[in-house]
């Protein structure tokens, strides 16, 4: 019976399955074009499943572990069960190979199972919580009905009652694993996330690789939408991205705006853009809602507007101004999904056409636009903070080593002692360098990151035309925000350079000996990673080399490289400042406290901002190159750089 029953149930849950592929494959391509390498992204999935993607989940060993038994045990299972049991090969050393898969298979549906007996607060219940009992059901079912193939058990065995149950249980399994992969449920994550490795948006991610610029959205093309309205807005392979979502949780354990209790969740609103996709309510989402936004009141379509601005829709709009754009999510995601780009598409189209970005938002674009920073402040007193240092300007110079990108730093007061140390650094290292003075504008990125892509394109497109100007081999930038825009994302409009963090290039200095360092007084320090000079661009050790060289024992607080938890400051949070229970600042002083460090070093002027607007008592905020120019060795050789003659006649006047 077995043999009759068992090649029906699977090419009958084979053929549902393509079916359900197709229809699948359907709704991803109700999304906008997006140009993917087909071929090689399939032939490179493999090796980007088994290296790029296990390199994340092997942070959670267990998990990883779980993971391959489950899978690995999985995919070879039913590859043979339909080599034996579809085909009727029955060779005994495939039904040992058989035997063998889904024994593994079953070691790791028992983890998976152990795993959902108290699950945390951040995984998925609901329908996630059948699937350790799809797994074994599958697995034990296939283990039975291969035992008379391996010789173990007589053909026939059990009479009609076993096999009626085998085929039972055969028929549980391959409908949730078969049908799932592309009907929905659990294990729709399977299939999408094979295709979603295959035809990432970013494919520069993969082999140690890293993409983490906007996009640029093409203004000159009329027909283009500005930003994302609605789900089909996105493209195609974004939408394939959303449905390869796991449900883990693992973004919103991270999630600094989500912890303090705003109204963002990151893996609801992937969720979200999926159920927007087919269609329907977030009633039966599974998982945490957002802070304050019960269940059930949301709803939405393909083509409906994701955001509305009279009522309820999809996403609320103060769920996508909350996000920081940290990066965390994307750093910790299995899946590798793309949660920053997502939120700031859709920010471009609720400033860009409807100009809605709330609070000061739609004062400091207007800002940007009139005064080319978003303070507002008067250009002609960008060099004021440095009238005593006679700096070399480029439009003197033409030509330097080093262009030191100062940044809207120079209009903030407790910034201008970080500028002003850095350059005492510069000095003292004799660096070729020299800065546009008030041929500088804002760098874009608050612009950017608040969807006004217009108005970053402008600044760019002005300062690449500034540069363009002058020769030089580097630039050196005190902001990571800075550094970051003009490293990854000038790039795309013509502006190509070689861009460093100032924690970089005092490293380099000091590598190179071309400071003379005496050894630092703090006690007990602890390092901030700044998320656009760490996740962003992968810089963790520089800063941490520089405070060793100047004696410093960093402390490190439990979050902290690529773990570490956001400031608050970036994504333009700040201004459009979306409340919550606390402030993310505040925990991240919680986090400094526990390390009981007496000061915090930095090297971001966003940073510097929030951290010091925690409430004291608290521990002593101070940039880099502030802790670096108070060790400098300059004052005790200067006798010695006295020429003879004017040694003579110190020596005459004294």
């Amino acid at each position: 019976m077995l043999n009759t029953l068992l090649p029906i149930l699977l090419f009958a849950a084979l053929a549902l399955a393509v079916l359900g592929a197709v229809k699948r494959f359907a709704m991803w391509r109700r999304g906008r074009p997006s140009k993917v390498d087909w071929l090689g992204g399939l032939l490179a999935m493999p090796r980007r499943y088994l290296v790029d993607l296990h390199h994340v989940v092997e942070r959670d060993k267990y998990m990883s572990k779980t993971h391959v038994a489950t899978a690995g045990g999985f995919v070879l299972a039913a590859l043979l069960a339909i080599v034996v049991h579809g085909f009727g090969l029955h060779s005994r050393i495939l039904g040992f190979a058989l035997l063998a898969a889904t024994a593994l298979m079953f070691t790791g549906a028992l983890f998976v199972a152990k795993r959902r007996l108290d699950p945390p607060s951040r995984l998925s219940k609901g329908p996630w919580m059948r699937l350790p009992k799809s797994l074994l059901m599958f697995s034990a079912s296939f283990f039975i009905a291969t035992l008379p193939v391996a010789g173990i058990l007589p053909e026939g065995f059990g009479g009609w009652f076993v096999a009626g149950l085998l085929a039972i249980g055969v028929a549980w399994g391959v409908s949730e694993l078969f049908l799932g992969m592309t009907w929905g449920g659990p294990m729709k994550h399977a299939f999408a996330g094979a295709l979603h490795l295959a035809w990432h948006r970013r494919a520069e991610r993969f082999g140690g690789g890293r993409s983490t610029g906007l996009k640029a959205l093409d203004l000159t093309d009329p027909t283009a939408p500005l930003g994302v309205e609605k789900p089909t807005d996105f493209t195609w392979n974004q939408l394939l991205g959303f449905d390869a979502c796991v449900q883990c949780g693992k973004c919103e354990a991270v999630c600094p705006a989500f912890a303090a209790g705003q109204p963002l969740n990151p893996k609801k609103l992937i969720q979200d853009m999926v159920i927007g996709l087919a269609g329907g309510n977030d009633a039966n989402f599974a998982g945490s809602p957002y802070p304050g936004k019960p269940l059930g009141e949301h709803s939405g379509g393909p083509h409906q507007p994701i955001v509305s601005l009279e009522g309820k829709a999809l996403v609320d709009a103060e769920t996508l101004w909350s996000c920081t754009t940290c990066r965390a999510c994307v750093e910790e995601c299995p899946m590798m999904i793309e949660h920053v780009d997502a939120i700031v598409d859709m920010r471009r189209h609720l400033t860009l056409e409807k100009g809605a970005t709330p609070n000061k938002g739609a004062e400091v674009l207007e800002n940007l636009i009139a005064t080319d920073n978003p303070g507002g402040f008067a250009p002609g007193g960008r060099l004021n903070w440095a009238a005593d240092l006679n700096l070399p300007l480029m439009s003197e110079k033409k030509q330097a080593e080093v262009l030191f990108w100062v940044g809207d730093g120079a209009f903030d007061m407790r910034n201008q002692r970080t500028l002003r140390a850095f350059v005492k650094i510069l000095k003292a290292a004799n660096v070729d360098f020299a800065v546009l003075g008030l041929e500088e504008r804002d760098s874009g990125d608050v612009a950017r990151r608040l969807g006004d892509e217009a108005t970053f394109q402008t600044l760019a497109k002005r300062n690449i035309a500034t540069l363009a100007q002058y020769r030089f081999k580097k630039i050196v930038s005190c902001d990571p925000h800075s550094f970051h825009v003009l490293k990854n994302e000038y790039g795309a409009l013509g502006g190509s350079y070689d861009v460093l963090h100032h924690s970089t290039f005092i490293d380099e200095l000091v590598k190179a000996g071309s400071l003379q360092l005496g050894q630092s007084k703090a006690d007990s320090v602890t390092y901030h990673d700044p998320c656009y000079l760490g996740r962003y661009n992968g810089e963790y050790e520089a800063p941490r080399n520089v405070l060793k060289a100047i004696g410093i024992e960093v402390k490190e607080m439990q979050r902290s490289g690529f773990r570490s938890r956001c400031c608050g400051g970036g994504g333009g949070a700040p201004i459009t400042d979306i409340p919550g229970k606390q402030r993310i600042p505040d925990m991240r002083m919680v986090d400094i406290k526990e390390t009981g460090a007496e000061l915090v070093a930095v090297g971001c002027p966003q940073c510097t901002a929030m951290l010091e607007g925690v409430v004291a008592p608290r521990p002593e905020i101070k940039d880099i190159a502030e802790l670096v120019a108070e060790v400098l060795i300059e004052s005790a050789e200067a006798p010695a750089k006295k020429s003879p003659a004017k040694r003579e006649q110190a020596a005459e006047v004294h």
